[in-house]
């Protein structure tokens, strides 16, 4: 009977409770690697990762990382500079500006304002800004930014109540960037134009519109909005993308200029100088098919008088 226990015994086999899983080929091909291969993979790893944050973070915004770092420089092919402002950039010195002020050793010619935003507010140095920029011997212009807050026929009428534009001003400009989303598509369109078009009727000119290029392109690329001069925003490009007719390039948003606290936007003209102020309220020669109304009406008008 002792020798029996003894045999089963000896045949039992004392194993864990856990069970062990069998490691993978791939975890076992790693454990077979040298040491070297290691770092090798480690250096792989983080030469993706800068790559990655280099493609989407860094080039698309080359630009505005040179421009940030005392490298900016202005496209190639235009003479005719501008900027626009508001109350960010807080007390301008003009003269200073206007003596001292240089874009690729070129002047600023044409200077845009804001002017008001929305049915209720009007840019604190809107008033300042607008008769010094007079005063001083620029080509100015004011712009309305659009609200998603209000209606398009209420912030015409409080544009009109504030901006008493001048021969020689720009057409009064729509900054419009984003789609009320209580409308649709459509309905912003038509709220777009019912702006555009009151205003072009108290002011006899057809306004300018600015918006980002991808904006543009997905609400406002309907041939109706062709007829209005175009102000693009498209930063950190070299050449505007933009294959349609623009009057107004934003480039950048970190210029620097002497008279000028902190950063501001730098703009283009896309013409000479002569064109530029053949844009201007009050000019006797028409850009484009119809652009003043004024105009147009007078030599109607004229042609009438002399068949008479």
């Amino acid at each position: 009977m002792t020798e029996k226990r003894k045999t089963i015994s000896s045949k039992t086999r004392h194993t864990s409770p856990v069970r062990h899983k069998r490691q993978g080929l791939f975890v076992r091909m790693l454990q077979l690697l040298p040491d070297w291969a290691y770092w090798i993979g480690g250096a792989a790893v983080v030469a993706v990762y800068v790559w990655f944050f280099y493609y989407f973070f860094v080039s698309p915004f080359g630009f505005r990382w040179r421009a940030l770092y005392g490298d900016l420089s202005s496209p190639d092919g235009y003479e005719i500079h501008g900027i626009d402002i508001s109350h960010y950039q807080g007390t301008i010195d003009w003269e200073v500006l206007r003596n001292q002020g240089m874009i690729d050793k070129c002047p600023i010619r044409f200077v845009m304002i804001k002017a008001t935003e929305g049915s209720s507010r009007v840019d604190p140095k809107f008033k300042d800004n607008f008769e010094q920029s007079l005063e001083y011997g620029f080509t100015r212009g004011a712009y309305h930014f659009y609200s998603i807050h209000s209606e398009a026929r209420q912030q015409a009428q409080f544009y009109i109540d504030n901006v008493k534009l001048l021969r020689g001003d720009l057409p009064p400009v729509l900054d419009v960037e984003h789609k009320p989303t209580h409308q649709t598509d459509e309905e912003f369109k038509m709220s777009v134009l019912e702006w555009l078009e009151i205003i072009e009727n108290h002011y006899g000119v057809k306004p300018i519109i600015y918006t980002y290029y991808k904006f543009k392109m997905q609400y406002l690329s309907e041939e109706v909005f062709d007829q209005y001069p175009y102000w693009i925003a498209h930063y950190y490009v070299d050449s505007v993308e933009y294959r349609g007719a623009w009057k107004f390039w934003q480039y950048t948003d970190v210029g620097r200029l002497p008279g000028i606290k902190g950063y501001v936007d730098f703009d283009i003209y896309n013409g000479s100088y002569y064109d530029l102020r053949q844009l201007t309220i009050g000019s006797q020669e028409t850009i484009g098919v119809d652009a003043y109304r004024e105009s147009n009406d007078s030599d109607t008008s004229a042609l009438q008088n002399d068949r008479k």
